[in-house]
């Protein structure tokens, strides 16, 4: 695995041009590389992408005026960079591309400093070549776009009024140095004032298609509310999702993520969601129906500091163990208050404690599966997410027998968590049985 690995990598180019030479006429001249979406600047997000995907080193070809700011930045995050001037920005961005003609060799990777990409997108366009187009964008305006034709698997025509096209310029490209050919003699038939497509079209590069993965380029405040939209949908985690979490939970927490994503960090809020779940838990002894909506509420919030996270780019092995110590905590608290305010019979509370172990070991048989095998459970074997019992389903069928509690509602809730969740634990050992045992020793 780790060779593969390796592999991979060596097949991405080390080095990235990123081109921030434009004024910023539109965003109140300011450097749009530099403009915070989700937390974090447009640069910063492209260029730390970048790295974990096996880039090492960054040009950032920018202004005379903007050149002390994208200094400061870069020194700031510690990236091995460095600062080319073009002196004449107002030219097309094709002349900016020919002025790092000396700072790069081989393959290297071209992008813009507007344009904000999810981890998707870089993950597979790093492994692509010629022009990145993506065939059904989601979240740029078409008409505003710049569009291509594509014959024989490479750039034909390309520009903003093509009536007919193929796909959309995403504004990220694999090329070589030998593109800085066709800037040559751009150079001198047009003295040095020609776009990207220009060189694109002039070049026949090969075109990749990346299609329907998050990507926008932000050239007013406008475009900066659809790009924090977009790297929180696409924030969303959704391989362990269940049913609940899929259909009701995460169309309202990424609402919520949204609107908290410039402004709260993934730790605030798991803090918050805790103790919501723990008070969910406390108002057992208060009022059922309060709790279980308080329950469901806090479940619906769990997703948020995961959101916030990946969209902000704080994502961390260790905040995602706290957060799910947390829940147990909050889950077991809330089956054990419910219980003891609700039950009064020795066999009720072993059926509760039944209850309990199985939510608890719902989570933890997958999570074990992950520290025994390296591996993502819900990858590996793609039948565990169908199965019925996760925490968004139980969250949600608690909230729904507590609306209405008489004590048959209850001890009813009790037995369908303890059979749902201990039959759910069981089909997991089988189907990873299935998966790692070979077929003589299931």
């Amino acid at each position: 695995m780790e060779r593969a690995v390796k592999k991979v990598m060596a097949m991405v180019p080390e080095t990235a041009v990123i081109l921030a030479a434009g004024l910023g006429t539109r965003m109140g001249r300011k450097p749009k590389g530099l403009v915070r979406v989700a937390g974090r600047e447009i640069l910063y997000r492209t260029m730390r992408l970048l790295q974990e995907n096996g880039v090492k080193k960054f040009v950032v070809v920018t202004n005379e005026r903007y050149a002390p700011l994208y200094q400061e930045f870069i020194e700031s995050h510690d990236f091995d960079a460095e600062i080319i001037i073009n002196p004449e920005p107002k030219k097309g961005n094709g002349h900016s591309l020919h002025l790092a003609r000396e700072k790069v060799s081989g393959k290297f990777v071209l992008t813009m400093s507007d344009h904000v990409y999810s981890r998707d997108f870089i993950e597979r366009a790093v492994r692509g070549r010629g022009l990145i187009a993506d065939r059904g964008p989601r979240w740029v305006y078409i008409e505003e776009a710049t569009k291509v034709q594509v014959k024989d698997g490479k750039v034909w025509k390309i520009g903003k009024g093509l009536k007919e096209w193929d796909a959309i310029d995403t504004g990220f490209f694999i090329l070589d140095e030998g593109i800085f050919k066709v800037t040559e003699v751009l150079e001198s038939e047009k003295n040095g004032d020609y776009s990207l497509s220009d060189v694109m079209e002039r070049a026949k590069v090969p075109v990749t298609f990346v299609d329907g993965l998050g990507w926008i380029d932000v050239d007013t405040p406008q475009d900066i509310r659809r790009a924090r939209r977009m790297l929180v949908k696409t924030a969303v985690k959704g391989t362990g999702d269940g049913f609940v979490s899929r259909h009701l939970n995460r169309r309202i927490s990424t609402r919520v993520s949204e609107l908290l994503v410039e402004k709260v960090t993934p730790n605030q809020m798991t803090v918050v969601t805790f103790l919501l779940g723990i008070i969910s838990a406390l108002t057992t002894l208060v009022s059922l129906p309060l709790a279980g909506i308080l329950y469901q509420l806090s479940s619906i919030l769990d997703g948020v500091d995961g959101e916030l996270a990946r969209a902000q780019l704080r994502s961390s092995k260790f905040g995602g163990y706290v957060d799910s110590i947390l829940d147990r905590y909050v889950d077991g608290s809330f089956l054990a208050l419910l219980a003891y305010a609700t039950l009064g019979e020795p066999f009720w509370y072993f059926v509760a404690l039944l209850a309990l172990l199985g939510s608890v070991m719902v989570s933890y048989s997958t999570e074990r599966f992950k520290g025994a095998f390296c591996r993502d459970a819900y990858k590996e074997v793609p039948v565990l997410r169908k199965l019925p019992g996760k925490r968004d389903e139980r969250t949600f069928l608690t909230m729904l027998f507590l609306l209405y509690p008489i004590a048959a509602s209850i001890k009813a809730l009790f037995i369908t968590l303890a059979v749902l969740t201990n039959v759910r634990v069981v089909l997991t050992l089988y189907f990873v049985a299935e998966k790692v045992l070979p077929p003589k020793t299931i």
